[in-house]
């Protein structure tokens, strides 16, 4: 059965309708996140995708409402129309699941809290998020925050909210930043490089004074799938370090890095278009792949300890790895049969204090391993008392993110 609310009071009712019938719900925007987390098991969709509309956009102050079901791509076309942006780049991971691009609500992008390559300069959505309106699972309306940070009193939910993929709270209205899309942005490309000589080019860079907003390193095989010309034309490893900002200082600052990096091997400079489809090419991933079927693991970890665990992973394990965030994202494709390497990847990860998320496999794989990270006891324990206070029953994307969740 499938469940359509129109309006916030709809919504809070067909809550407490699923929480008297004891009848667990799935939340869905658009859908294009499914395959992430595990498999659910609701009888009933609570499609969301009807609470639709901008509710208040104020461009001089940089900030923006919006109900949940509101496609991202509307959202950021009417940003851009007035020269703004989200700055957390949210990823289009729509493709990775077999979906159309362009497809995402901006309440699944809050409510997964992910970020594209930007992440190291702007952070993540939850960074920008400042406040909404939603229903928990106790059938209950409820709203946190507000239209400015300075607003905000209380218990800072949105941080909360954030990322609890739908486990909380059914969300029906958000709010959050905006920033100015910058004037010009380029990319210096080093090529040739190793994981560990990329990742300490990438160390430099970011510790330079040259605000560096992205840095990421793309293998031999993974640059060769990039569909910018002087990347997929190397034949080598590709370092691609973004600059963004006011033109005249995007170019004093290009040059400088082209001086740091080019003591290190050959360099290349890319200008706007070629640079802003390399980068949509690494925050979305999937064209990136080198198979649409494959597993597909986000390892976080310290920027240093990246390739000695992607060094530690192929050693045991056929796979294919690029690096963001200066090193400390490592995506990492596997086979999709089996445990689609858990049990070397979280070893691995563990071993450096790191956490694996597996972002895709199919369904059989995501039913017996944990798709997230296991969390400590303690750290459960707390998950599982916020997840009481919230939604006692259970009736919110039960077993989502943890089977006892």
């Amino acid at each position: 059965m499938i469940l359509t609310p129109d309006d916030p009071a709809r919504l809070a009712e067909m809550v407490a309708g699923a929480l008297a019938d004891g009848a667990p719900l799935e939340l869905v925007g658009a859908g294009t996140k499914r395959g992430l987390g595990r498999p659910m098991q609701a009888a009933t969709t609570l499609d969301l995708s009807g609470l639709t509309g901008v509710t208040l956009y104020e461009p001089e102050e940089l900030v923006m409402s919006a109900r949940a079901g509101t496609k991202l791509a509307a959202i950021e076309a009417e940003l851009a129309a007035r020269g703004q942006m989200l700055a957390f780049e949210p990823p289009d991971h729509g493709p990775l699941y077999g979906g159309p691009a362009g497809a995402q609500t901006i309440g699944g992008v809050i409510a997964t809290n992910l970020a594209g390559p930007r992440r190291i300069k702007a952070g993540a959505a939850r960074d920008h998020f400042l406040g909404f309106e939603a229903v928990s699972g106790r059938g209950e309306a409820f709203k946190s925050g507000g239209r400015v940070v300075k607003n905000v009193t209380g218990y800072d939910l949105c941080k909360l909210v954030a990322g609890s993929h739908g486990t909380l709270a059914a969300l029906h209205l958000v709010t959050f930043k905006v920033l100015p899309v910058p004037e010009k942005t380029r990319t210096v490309l080093l090529f040739g490089a190793d994981a560990v000589a990329a990742t300490a080019a990438m160390a430099a860079a970011l510790g330079s004074p040259h605000e560096v907003a992205s840095a990421a390193h793309l293998p031999a095989a993974v640059a060769a799938r990039s569909t910018v010309d002087f990347v997929r034309a190397a034949g080598v490893s590709v370092t691609a370090v973004r600059v963004e900002g006011p033109e005249p200082s995007v170019a004093v600052r290009c040059a400088a890095l082209r001086e740091l990096l080019g003591a290190r091997g050959a360099v290349e400079e890319l200008h706007s278009m070629r640079s802003a489809r390399l980068w949509a090419e690494i925050r979305d991933v999937a064209s990136l792949l080198p198979d649409a079927g494959a597993a597909l693991w986000r390892l976080s970890v310290a920027p240093m300890d990246g390739p000695g665990v992607a060094a530690a992973i192929a050693r045991d394990l056929a796979c294919e790895t690029l690096f963001d965030w200066g090193g400390g994202l490592v995506w990492l494709a596997t086979a999709a049969t089996g445990d689609a390497g858990a049990r070397t990847v979280r070893a691995a990860v563990d071993a450096v204090g790191g956490h694996a998320t597996l972002l895709r496999a199919p369904e059989a794989v995501r039913a017996v391993v944990p798709p997230f990270h296991p969390q400590p006891a303690g750290l459960a324990a707390l998950a599982r008392r916020v997840k009481d206070q919230f939604d006692p029953r259970r009736i919110l994307n039960p077993g989502r993110m943890a089977a006892d969740l």
